[in-house]
């Protein structure tokens, strides 16, 4: 990859498209991984103004940390970036308090790990609002249209999506490029959902080196049954996800009324 061409092209593309729509800069969240740094530092670049927003809900002490580090060093590299910490922990507190019980724990645990990337996202279209800001999204091209890793109006709440047609890989590059600290590059990828610190491997079952190698695999036509051992089971992870969020990365069906019923 032609990484600093790249790293031109999208910070022009992100210039141009606030440029066209009359907005005055960008607002996104922070939250200490990779994919947010990259794009938060694509974003200062334009040299635009870029509100960097730390939405904290029952977050880990080293994301909360690095999502730190990485808006100071923003911060004191672009001139036209500012931050705004928001605590949400105690709104989705309230949030729970206020939702019947169910019976199903598991189930409920999973619905409220998603209600936590809404909230944000409604954060984020508050101060996008309040400021003609467009909301730029941190979604990677193996989440957005190989799995489908994402909140559908969380996370996938967004108005641009610099970053969508790089790969996973090509996201770290570019951060090395850009010189974003190194405890991010080091630091197992997570969605922050569940207060704890599962990485998103744990959750798929599947490495992101892994998942592009299957992603590859499919544009070439191959089937599970062109594989063996790990790769098999690999290649069966990525097309299990990739057909059970199937409905995150198509158009929203509508229902079209004959002419002859009008």
């Amino acid at each position: 990859m032609q990484t600093e061409k790249v790293v031109n092209h999208i910070v022009e593309w992100l210039k141009d498209y606030a440029t066209s729509a009359k907005m005055k800069g960008f607002v996104i969240g922070v939250s200490g991984g990779i994919d947010s740094a990259v794009t938060s530092t694509l974003c200062a670049r334009t040299g635009l103004d870029l509100l960097c927003v730390e939405m904290p809900i029952h977050q880990g002490e080293n994301q909360v940390t690095r999502a730190d580090r990485h808006i100071k060093w923003l911060q004191k590299h672009y001139p036209n970036v500012s931050r705004q910490p928001v605590d949400l922990t105690p709104v989705f507190d309230n949030l729970v308090a206020t939702l019947p019980a169910v019976d199903n724990e598991e189930e409920r645990f999973m619905s409220l790990a998603n209600t936590r990337a809404r909230l944000r996202m409604t954060t984020l279209y508050y101060f996008a609002a309040l400021l003609r800001y467009l909301v730029a999204g941190t979604g990677n091209k193996v989440e957005d249209f190989g799995i489908g890793f994402y909140t559908k109006y969380g996370d996938g709440g967004v108005d641009l999506s610099p970053i969508a047609d790089l790969l996973k890989t090509e996201v770290y590059e570019i951060g090395s490029f850009l010189g974003v600290h190194k405890e991010i590059l080091m630091a197992p990828p997570t969605d922050g959902l569940w207060g704890d610190d599962r990485t998103d491997e744990d959750q798929i079952g599947a490495s992101y080196p892994e998942l592009e190698w299957a992603m590859a695999m499919e544009a070439e036509g191959k089937h599970i049954h062109d594989f063996e051992n790990r790769e098999a089971e690999v290649f069966q992870i990525y097309k299990k996800y990739n057909s059970a969020n199937r409905h995150k990365m198509i158009p929203i069906p509508v229902c079209k009324i004959p002419e002859t019923l009008k």
